[in-house]
This record gives C-alpha cells, structure tokens and sequence, in this order.
C-alpha cells in the first residue's frame, strides 16, 4: 500500500511541474558527451501565430565535466525569405568558485538562456546553434567542448 501511495504522489508531482502554459516549442538534441566545434545543431521551428509575440531561449544540459566560466555560441536564425540574423552569444555557466549555475540536484544542470524577446514570426524559421569557445590566450576553438550534453531551443508565448 505504501508502494502505491508513493507513486501517486510522484505521479500528482510530475503532473503538477508538467503544466506549462507559456510552452510553445521545447526541443533539445543530444551531442553526446563532447559538443563538437564543427557540430552545429538545427531546429526546424513550427509556424507560428504571426500576430502574438514570443520569447526565445537557448537551453543546456550539462555537467561537472563542463570546465569554463563562460559559454560562447553563435546562433543565427533563418527566416523564410532567406534573410539569415546571426548572433554572438555569451553565457556564464559558473560561479566563481566553480559550480555550475542552472536547475537541477545532482551533477547535471539544466540551463535557460535568453536568447530574444518579443520576437513576431512570418512562416517557417529554422535555428541554427554552434559553440566557439576558445581557451584564454588560444586562437584555435575548443574542439571537443567537455560537459555539454544536450542543446535545445525553446519558446515561450508572451504575456
């Protein structure tokens, strides 16, 4: 009885913390345990209503094998008329003394970046996400980016 008492409760949690009104799109794709520098992660964005405006957020699953401070991503967007916007991105990740900033209880952190507010969307667009990080001092990119393990994309009707 206890067994089943426990995972009533679990279920009524996860349904709880489910309920997400804002949610428009939320995808994430996995780069392994290393985010490569020539990897460039799309998502093919669904039509959205043209007359409501929309928050974006660049989303990360990573963990204690993450090393840097800082994230550095370039992320364009394409429209669909073929006009592509890119952006430079700089993220912290970490707190000075280390630890990783974003949600979660063990190891693994889950982290919501603003990448654009009040966006209005024409049709079909495509992101387009790549990591360049570069070590202190160094030209050449991190080829392997240690910790990341999932990228993903989301968006959130506005209020």
């Amino acid at each position: 009885m206890r067994l089943k008492n426990s995972f009533l409760l679990l279920l009524v949690a996860v349904l709880l913390f489910s309920c997400d009104k804002k949610r428009v799109f939320d995808e994430y794709k996995s780069v392994g345990s290393a985010w490569n520098k020539d990897s460039i992660v799309t998502f093919d964005l669904p039509v959205l209503d043209s007359t409501k405006r929309y928050d974006l957020f660049v989303n990360l699953r990573d963990n204690d094998n993450y090393k840097y401070n800082n994230l550095f991503l370039i992320v364009s967007m394409e429209s669909p008329n073929g006009y592509t916007k890119v952006d430079t991105l700089e993220y912290q990740m970490a707190n000075p003394d280390g630890t990783l900033l974003g949600d979660g209880f063990t190891d693994l952190k889950e982290s919501k970046l603003y990448y654009k507010e009040n966006v209005k969307f024409r049709g079909k667009y495509k992101v387009h996400i790549k990591q360049v990080v570069r070590e202190t001092g160094k030209v050449p990119g991190v080829a392997l980016l240690d910790g990341i393990t999932e990228v993903g994309f989301r968006i959130e009707k506005k209020e």
